[in-house]
Formats: structure tokens, C-alpha cells, sequence
């Protein structure tokens, strides 16, 4: 079971469930709750806003907060580094090819165009989270679904951008109750005291 399920399980009390049933199930039940209560709250300010605070790598995302939240490709840093290079890199490629106006490649297909768009979108947002040690591999999906057309337009991006900050809101405040040090930016890297 992971620290943040147990920190959570102690905070409030119920160790005797991690006792009484099954671990991995008491951390599937935690990741099946939370990880819907916290694309929910997302999709909830998308569909009141009417803007797109909810995207396909969000999951992955949400994912690795909750369940390797002390990770570094789980820290504040990355996350937030990743899916703005991710989107960036998107931008610029659809723009490079001549996308920015063209319908989205599930409405009209994959053209060559579109080929190159995705390849150098991935690529360079590979390559410039290696570069800038901002790992996030949910960020590979948010650049495709931005060269694909998915989220074509520049304003989308700080729309994006809320999301993910949302996200990281939450799991700040759920791992900082179950007792995790999870980091304001990036994790400690000093070694613990022995």
C-alpha cells in the first residue's frame, strides 16, 4: 500500500481497514475514489466555465500523483514543466506545418502534414524535457493532442496549464495530510536523517 493511502488511513483513523482487508484493494478503492473525485472537480470547472479544464493526459497525471507521489516525475516542477513544454511544442508544430486552422486529425484524418506535426511535437518535447530534467510522460500525450488539433488554439494553453495547477493543488493538500512531504516544487534530493 502506498504511504499517501496509509498517511491517509492514519490521519483518519482507519488503519484497522488496511488491517482487515486486503492492501491492494484498499489502495485500489483509494485510487478509484480519488482519482474520480479529482478529474470530476475538473470536469466540473470545465463544464461551468465552458473552457477545456479537462484533457486525456490529465489521467495519467493524476495517476502518477496519487499513487508515486514522492517521485520526482510526480513533483510540482515536472508536472507543470512537462505539460507546458508538451503544449508549447504542440503549438509550435501545428503552426510549423501550417495546422493551425485545419480540423482536428480525428475529424479529417492523418495527412503528411499532420505526420510531422506529431513526430517533431513528441521529439521536442522529449527532448527538452530530457534536456531541462522536467521527465513527466504524461506530457507526451498532451503535446499529440495538441498537434493533432485536439486543443489547437493559443488560449487553450493557460486553460491547460489552470488544470494541471488544480490538480497539483489537490494532490498537495491530499499528500500533505496523510503525513507525505510531497514538495511545494521539487522533491528534496538531500538524503533523510538516519
Amino acid at each position: 500500500m502506498t504511504a499517501l493511502v496509509y498517511g491517509l488511513l492514519r490521519r483518519f483513523r482507519l488503519t484497522e481497514l488496511s488491517r482487515r482487508h486486503d492492501p491492494r484493494r484498499v489502495l485500489a478503492l483509494f485510487n478509484f475514489i480519488n482519482g474520480g473525485l479529482s478529474i470530476g472537480l475538473l470536469a466540473a470547472v470545465a463544464h461551468v466555465s465552458a473552457s477545456p479544464f479537462i484533457f486525456p493526459s490529465l489521467g495519467p497525471t493524476a495517476f502518477l500523483l496519487f499513487y508515486r507521489p514522492t517521485a520526482e516525475v510526480s513533483s510540482p516542477r515536472n508536472a507543470l514543466a512537462g505539460h507546458l513544454i508538451g503544449a508549447a511544442a504542440g503549438w509550435l508544430s501545428l503552426m510549423l506545418f501550417g495546422l493551425l486552422e485545419a480540423p482536428p486529425a480525428l475529424q479529417a484524418g492523418v495527412s503528411w502534414p499532420r505526420v510531422g506535426a506529431a513526430a517533431l511535437s513528441l521529439g521536442g518535447t522529449s527532448a527538452l524535457m530530457v534536456l531541462l530534467r522536467a521527465a513527466h510522460p504524461p506530457a507526451g500525450a498532451t503535446t499529440l493532442i495538441v498537434s493533432l488539433g485536439l486543443m489547437p488554439h493559443l488560449w487553450q494553453i493557460p486553460v491547460l496549464m489552470a488544470a494541471v495547477l488544480l490538480l497539483l493543488a489537490q494532490a498537495f493538500v491530499l499528500n500533505r495530510l496523510a503525513g507525505i512531504r510531497y514538495p511545494f516544487w521539487h522533491p528534496d534530493r538531500t538524503p533523510p536523517d538516519t
